[in-house]
């Protein structure tokens, strides 16, 4: 996931120590480092949409950590409405779902773009919400680099 995110930051011009300026509860930013990406990368990284869906995933788990103290711990089944559960990143033994986290991805995209995206995935966690627990939507656009966090 970290290769995806680099291959989608380079192909916007960034290099490693670009900063992400991440919006919604928090309003900080957080410096970028990814592994070296080349000709290997872009090639196993070839297809944009898978690129970008798992470099997003990524940066993702990382700021939900940072965001919320909590860390993903299964992968949602198609259907859900999310991507992740996420649990207690203190006991990782602990697989209680505590929260639910939808991720997008934006190779390059206007602020109209990432609210409208984040509108839709916000909607697309209505199926999950029979379980009680509140719902992170994190939308990540890889041009700026920025990212939103909201809680729904």
């Amino acid at each position: 996931m970290a290769e995806a995110a680099g291959v989608c930051l380079e192909s916007q011009g960034h290099t490693p120590g670009a900063r992400l300026a991440v919006s919604g509860g928090n309003r900080r930013s957080y410096s970028l480092q990814w592994p070296p990406i080349n000709a290997q990368s872009r090639r196993t990284w070839n297809d944009p949409e898978e690129a970008t869906e798992n470099g997003a995933g990524g940066i993702a788990a990382l700021l939900i950590i940072q965001e919320t103290g909590y860390v993903p711990i299964e992968r949602s089944m198609k259907g859900a409405g999310i991507d992740y559960w996420l649990g207690d990143a203190d006991d990782a033994t602990d697989l209680e779902y505590k929260a639910r986290l939808e991720v997008s991805g934006i190779r390059r995209g206007d602020n109209r773009t990432v609210r409208a995206r984040m509108q839709q995935k916000l909607a697309q966690t209505d199926p999950s919400d029979p379980s009680g627990l509140p719902a992170y939507v994190i939308v990540v656009e890889f041009g700026r680099p920025q990212a939103e966090v909201r809680q729904k």
